[in-house]
Formats: C-alpha cells, sequence, structure tokens
C-alpha cells in the first residue's frame, strides 16, 4: 500500500500543520528527558540499573495500598523537607502519583527540579503500574494483578516498541 500527501489539509488532524521535522525531533527528545515509561522503569529496577531512585508522592493511605517495591515515600508536600536528607543528589529521581488523570507527580518533579535534582516523571504513574501486572508491595504483602491487556500487551508478547 502507497502512502501519498493531499494538497488539502483540511481535516481535523492536520487543520494545524505538522511540526517541521526538525523541530518535531527536537520537541520528542526533550520529552523523553522529561519521561519515562512504566515499563522502562520497570525494566531498570529489575535489572538493577544504577542511577535512579523511584519516589512514590502520594499520602500514606495510597503508599499503604499499594506501591512499586523499592520506591522511597516522599509525598509532594515534603519533598523540600525530606528529599536532601533522603535522597542522593547524584540520582535521578523517577516520581510516579495515582495515574494519568493525576498530576501529582509533575508537581513533584517541579519541586525536586526547583531542588537541583535531575528528575523524570513517570508516566501512566501507579494506575498504569499495576494495569501492566507488575508486583506491588501493600500494607498486607506482595500483590500483582493481571496484566489489563488494553493498556499492555499479554504475557509472551511485546509491542518492540
Amino acid at each position: 500500500m502507497s502512502v501519498t500527501a493531499s494538497a488539502e489539509n483540511t481535516g481535523a488532524v492536520l487543520g494545524v500543520p505538522a511540526a517541521a521535522p526538525a523541530e518535531a525531533a527536537a520537541h520528542y527528545a526533550a520529552r523523553l528527558a522529561f519521561e519515562a515509561d512504566v515499563s522502562d522503569v520497570h525494566a531498570d529496577l529489575e535489572s538493577g540499573e544504577p542511577g535512579i531512585v523511584v519516589v512514590d508522592t502520594r499520602g500514606s493511605a495510597a503508599w499503604d495500598q499499594g506501591h512499586i517495591p523499592g520506591a522511597v515515600h516522599i509525598p509532594t508536600a515534603r519533598i523540600a523537607d525530606l528529599a536532601p536528607r533522603l535522597i542522593d543528589p547524584a540520582l535521578t529521581v523517577v516520581t510516579y502519583c495515582w495515574g494519568p488523570g493525576c498530576n501529582g507527580a509533575t508537581r513533584a518533579a517541579l519541586a525536586f527540579a526547583r531542588l537541583g535534582y535531575q528528575v523524570k516523571e513517570m508516566l501512566g504513574g501507579f494506575e498504569y503500574w499495576v494495569r501492566e501486572g507488575f508486583a506491588h508491595d501493600s500494607a498486607t504483602g506482595v500483590q500483582q494483578r493481571p496484566v489489563d491487556d488494553l493498556t499492555a500487551p499479554r504475557a509472551g508478547v511485546s509491542c518492540a516498541c
């Protein structure tokens, strides 16, 4: 199948033309400098990749309900006070909150950046960690739900992105 350009750009997608390729490359490179996805964070934690620390920025009740194994718990309101005592400034901080409908991880990333930390926000938050079938710790022990195949490939299948 061959794909060719149309002379008219009046649709919803092309009503505003796409950016020039160099501008698009700069934009997407910048996004990757600010964001990490759940699968990449999981892979780095599983492999013991050095250089990152994952920070859960939710309150205590949310932390008790479930959190990423190995995460440090620092609610956003306490970052300025606790981060200098708990987080090595040589590490890159990866913040997360509930999920994509919450900007708590964004606020937390801003707080860490203002303190001089290198920081990335984990897209999808705790919701997508759980929905992708990764184990999580809770006040009652380790838990794991089946993969939601609307958010992650079924076992043995990779999106290869």
